[in-house]
């Protein structure tokens, strides 16, 4: 929680608040007004451009009426100005600079004598004036007096802008209007999300305390049973001296530690946390070969197919908790079936798509001719201790060991299921792309006699655990001392060279644990063998990492006996 309260937040943000609005409509408005300054600039020399280009050809026109004298045809000339509306004076001057013939549609006459200049303003009208040239001889001048813009074009002009302008800026505003809506309806949809996070976190922790509550009552329920098959077999062991009876106890006891052991096992498959033993499989040579166990564990009524291609690629996977998955589904698909049913089995490859090869997964699915599930019960479906079944038909953890297996195997399990059709539960395990290894061959058992002559060291903190394997040992016929923790241990090897194995559990009191003593070990003794044991699957699977051999509690002699001589066998098969 604490890393996840460093890490920032990217805050959404309205995308125009009412002050961007106001803003951008002020921008719009000074901009539109600069616009207008200069396009009216632009104009100015634009009209301007045009009266000069009138005056010059007038000036052209003039120079025949003046240099004659023809006073009438100056007076048409200048009179022919009128067809411009932006014209108020037109005047035509002779050598003397004396008006020869002039036109007023609006304001002062042209003036009685011309002065030659350059463009002026005179209000908002503009005055120009040019000589009548001919060869280089100049014969007069003329004079022009034109509005640059007429006021009704100027207000239509800028009442146009204004009305631009105006319109933008309601636009600007609506938009800005309906962000800051947008922005509020925002903020209550981020409080109605908290309160629905809220209410799931509520739910979900109600869900984990239900799980919890069924997982420990059935925990208890199981091992309670166990205990009591325990408890009574040693009081029943006591009180008889017949073989025959003392057989059956001794199997009943056997029975109920191995039955603990398994359900232990199915609790740490659940939890992700069973100390798997990883190693390439094919897939489909392995479900084949699990046809005679299927047939024995379903009825006759069941039958079982199996749709395997050829080419299914190879998974790493812990092929015993496979198969347990395989036959978890099976027997659950067998109680859905109370009138028989076929059972099909099936697999293919799912490739990625990318060219390496990434993602690249085996799909197995197994399908019953079922009653299905109701959709309400699908989700809890893979719950431990959770089963339709009738009381004392199921665990209810079957299901629980496939999701396990299925997540300790990178891979994901899924269900489909109709109602009156049947269920498909599927697994997809990522592909390998390592080769197949070869089993090695069985290596000999080393006698009795050799085991006479080896020493070991035994690590144990737990004094009944520790008597309990000294005296296996013994038996075993190997010499054995016993130390509780691993400094201990190493001041042992130390002082004493004659060990031939270091049989040590894993969780131990004090700063050196059984993984920390292997590695010491390693450094000190390269030679000598170590062999780890643990009931906690966490350090079972961190030792199972690094190539440790871990002998998983709760261990039968046989087990011991097989370990021990396995490593002893051999420099290739030691820690």
């Amino acid at each position: 929680m604490s890393e996840m309260a460093t890490v920032p937040r990217r805050r959404w943000r309205p995308a125009l608040t009412v002050s961007m609005a106001v803003a951008l409509a002020v921008a719009l408005v000074v901009a539109a007004f600069a616009m207008a300054a200069y396009n009216e600039r632009l104009g100015q020399q634009e009209r301007l451009r045009q009266a000069e280009v009138q005056l010059r050809i007038l000036a052209g026109s003039m120079a025949a009426p003046l240099a004659f004298d023809d006073r009438s045809a100056a007076r048409e000339y200048v009179g022919a100005q009128s067809s411009n509306p932006d014209v108020e004076a037109v005047g035509a001057y002779d050598m003397q600079g004396a008006l020869a013939a002039g036109y007023t549609r609006a304001g002062a006459p042209p003036p009685p004598r011309n002065v030659l200049g350059p463009p002026r303003m005179d209000g908002a009208r503009l005055v120009l004036t040019a000589p009548v040239t001919e060869d280089g001889t100049v014969l007069g001048s003329v004079y022009l007096r034109t509005v640059l813009e007429s006021p009704t074009r100027r207000v239509m002009r800028y009442a146009g802008f204004a009305l631009l302008i105006v319109m933008a800026a309601l636009l600007i505003a609506v938009l800005g209007a309906a962000s800051a809506r947008e922005a509020e309806a925002y903020r209550e949809l981020k409080a109605e999300i908290r309160e629905r996070e809220k209410a799931e976190d509520a739910l979900r922790q109600s869900q984990k305390m239900e799980a919890m509550g069924q997982l420990t009552g059935g925990v208890a329920h199981d091992f309670n049973n166990l205990l009591m098959v325990a408890s009574s077999g040693l009081d029943l062991l006591e009180r008889t001296s017949d073989p025959a009876r003392r057989e059956r106890l001794r199997d009943g006891i056997r029975q109920a530690i191995d039955r603990g052991a398994s359900l232990t096992q199915q609790l740490l498959a659940f939890s992700r946390r069973s100390p798997l033993k990883p190693e390439v499989v094919d897939i489909g040579q392995r479900l084949s070969g699990m046809l005679a166990i299927l047939d024995r564990s379903l009825r006759e009524d069941v039958t079982v197919r199996m749709q395997l291609p050829p080419d299914l690629w190879r998974v790493e996977v812990d092929a015993s908790q496979m198969e347990v998955a395989v036959l978890n589904i099976a027997i659950n698909a067998r109680d859905a079936m109370p009138d028989g049913g076929t059972i099909t089995i099936e697999a293919r490859n799912e490739p990625s798509g990318r060219p390496d090869g990434v993602g690249d997964m085996v799909r197995l699915a197994i399908r019953d001719t079922g009653v299905g599930v109701a959709p309400d019960m699908v989700s809890r479906l893979f719950e431990p201790f959770f089963t339709t079944k009738a009381v004392g038909k199921g665990t209810g953890l079957g299901l629980s060991q496939v999701y396990g297996f299925a997540r300790a195997s990178g891979g994901e399990v899924g269900v489909d299921s109709v109602l009156g059709e049947g269920t498909t539960i599927w697994l997809r395990i990522p592909r390998t792309t390592k080769a197949l290894v070869a089993p090695p061959p069985l290596a000999g058992r080393p006698s009795a006699l050799g085991r006479d002559r080896q020493r070991v060291l035994l690590v144990e903190d737990d004094d009944s655990v520790a008597h309990l394997v000294e005296e296996m040992l013994r038996e075993l016929g190997y010499e054995v001392k016993r130390v509780g923790d691993g400094a201990s241990a190493l001041d042992t090897l130390r002082s004493d060279p004659s060990f031939q194995l270091v049989f040590s559990d894993m969780v131990m009191p004090g700063d050196i644990g059984g993984l920390d003593l292997a590695r010491d070990i390693s450094r000190l003794r390269p030679d000598l063998p170590v062999v780890l044991t643990t009931g906690y699957s966490a350090a079972a699977a961190a030792a199972s990492k690094e190539g440790r051999r871990v002998l998983v509690k709760p261990y039968r002699i046989e087990a011991l006996a097989a370990e021990l001589d396995a490593v002893l066998a051999g420099p290739s098969s030691r820690a």
